[in-house]
């Protein structure tokens, strides 16, 4: 690649440009301005693609256009349209959300006529898991989640940071665990790694399982006064499902607590 201020790339995909936007800003940027054609060829990316973007961030008000030898050459705008972009994008954000909470009782009256079928909602890669994380924490209740799990598998999935933001949440609300693992060494010293210094009555508390007999990359939580989360931990098809149902909620509370008393499960 011809460009030379990847490190600018990379900040500007994290204030919201897509890579090739990032891309081209930049090359632009470097060449002091461009016909598209080079500014393509400087940026590695396709005429037809290119001749998009540019257009994108002209109407966005970031780059300029003039017309050089019957031909468009594009050249930067002065850097503080960025911010102004970005603060337009903010405002316009906050719009539609206030828009949203004004149209919200109106969906939630329509959400209540589906009467007292079951919820389901499906996610996917790593944001997903994410979301149905958050939705576990997503509450100012106590209650006692209660898991079968691959608990080892959830450090490969989470960063560090979240994990930590997961945990520290569940001290602050009171969330309380029990949970049925594999007895491999990665899972029963999960709680020794994951939980030192943190309230004695939040640290999970484990009983395990034969780990043969528990060889699946996955876990099911039950939390929350109505829900369940079913996750498939395996990175290569992360996928999870929230069922939101309280006989359902109920039913598999039950089938833990067999578990739990089992002869097959060891303390």
């Amino acid at each position: 690649m011809q460009i030379k201020n990847y490190s600018l790339v990379e900040k500007l995909i994290k204030s919201g440009f897509t890579d090739k936007e990032a891309k081209i800003y930049v090359s632009v940027l470097e060449l002091g301005g461009a016909y598209p054609s080079k500014i393509a060829e400087y940026a590695e990316i396709n005429r037809s693609t290119t001749y998009h973007i540019l257009t994108t961030l002209s109407i966005r008000g970031i780059v300029s256009e003039i017309e050089k030898k019957s031909k468009i050459f594009y050249q930067i705008e002065k850097p503080d349209k960025v911010i102004r972009y970005s603060e337009g994008r903010i405002r316009r954000v906050q719009e539609e959300s206030e828009q949203m909470k004004s149209i919200l009782p109106d969906i939630e009256g329509l959400f209540g006529n589906l009467g007292t079928r079951p919820k389901v909602s499906y996610y996917e890669n790593t944001e997903g898991m994410v979301a149905i994380y958050e939705d576990m924490i997503a509450t100012d209740k106590k209650y006692e989640m209660l898991a079968w799990s691959n608990a080892s598998e959830l450090e490969k999935v989470f960063s560090a940071k979240f994990f930590e933001h997961f945990r520290r949440s569940k001290e602050r609300i009171g969330i309380t665990t029990r949970g049925i693992i594999p007895d491999k060494e990665s899972d029963v010293t999960y709680t020794e790694r994951f939980f030192k210094g943190y309230k004695k009555e939040i640290i999970p508390l484990f009983k395990t399982v034969k780990a043969e007999s528990f060889p699946f990359k996955g876990e099911i939580t039950i939390y929350g006064e109505n829900k369940i989360a079913i996750i498939n931990l395996n990175k290569e098809f992360l996928t999870g499902t929230i069922i939101e149902d309280k006989t359902i909620h109920d039913m598999m509370k039950m089938i833990f607590e067999l578990s739990w008393n089992s002869e097959l499960v060891k303390e």
